[in-house]
């Protein structure tokens, strides 16, 4: 959700709301802009400083007084929260990992299957990846009333403790093993990649396997969204045995 001028975005703050991204016009340091700065820097939030063309490109309303926010429209969750929603369940944790995926179609998209898949919960990394905005809720169908998503500052940090408590990880790459021939089973974090240049290199050293999609058509990539599904649902059919 977009939320535009001093006020609001202060309010926005204020009250405790999630917001992913501020933006700022370049130039301006007067006492309400760096009361906002302030507040955004506390929380967190990714800061930018844009021009004033920009800022009115970006503009729905045309009064944005040189701030605009990017506010989550559901609240994230933390990922202790995702280890417990298996834990309720007695099963082994299953949770997919997005790396920079930057569609909200995309990422909408995946927590829709992440949570027909059964998956525990999805974790996201802070920056370089789309937020929970209003299209990611549509675009999930209701998922994210069921499945918590989490949002974090190191996702290669995340992965090194999550190794600690049990789990390990395999990633998606053309280059990879046929998943076919892995063993998917026990608990388990599936890494999916950027839409364009897939697993990040530090991201992709902490995965314990690379899982390829077997191909047979004329272009070589399937949309990320797609790709999730599909291994999301190889590894459903191994813990069910079948």
């Amino acid at each position: 959700m977009t939320i535009e001028g001093r006020n609001a975005v202060l309010e926005a703050f204020r009250s405790g709301r999630t917001v992913d991204k501020l933006y700022v016009q370049d130039g301006l340091k007067d006492g309400p802009i760096l009361t906002i700065t302030r507040e955004a820097k506390k929380q967190g939030t990714i800061l930018r400083f844009v021009s004033k063309e920009r800022m009115d490109q970006m503009s729905d309303t045309g009064k944005h007084q040189g701030v605009i926010a990017q506010a989550a429209a559901y609240a994230y969750a933390q990922v202790e929260d995702i280890l417990k929603a298996a834990e309720d369940k007695g099963e082994d944790p299953f949770i997919f990992l997005l790396d920079g995926i930057e569609d909200p179609h995309n990422l909408g998209a995946i927590i829709r299957t992440a949570n027909l898949a059964g998956a525990h919960g999805v974790i996201l990394p802070k920056h370089r990846a789309a937020g929970l905005t209003p299209v990611v809720a549509r675009t999930s169908a209701g998922a994210l009333n069921y499945t918590p998503v989490a949002k974090v500052t190191n996702l290669t940090a995340t992965m090194e403790d999550l190794k600690k408590r049990g789990m390990w990880f395999v990633c998606a790459a053309m280059d990879g093993e046929v998943m076919y021939r892995l063993n998917l089973t026990g608990p388990i974090g599936l890494v999916i990649g950027n839409e364009g240049s897939g697993v990040s290199r530090l991201v992709g050293e902490r995965c314990d396997l690379t899982a390829a999609i077997p191909m047979k058509g004329d272009i070589d990539s399937l949309n990320a969204s797609v790709a999730a599904g599909v291994l999301a649902y190889e590894v459903v059919r191994q813990r069910m045995g079948v």
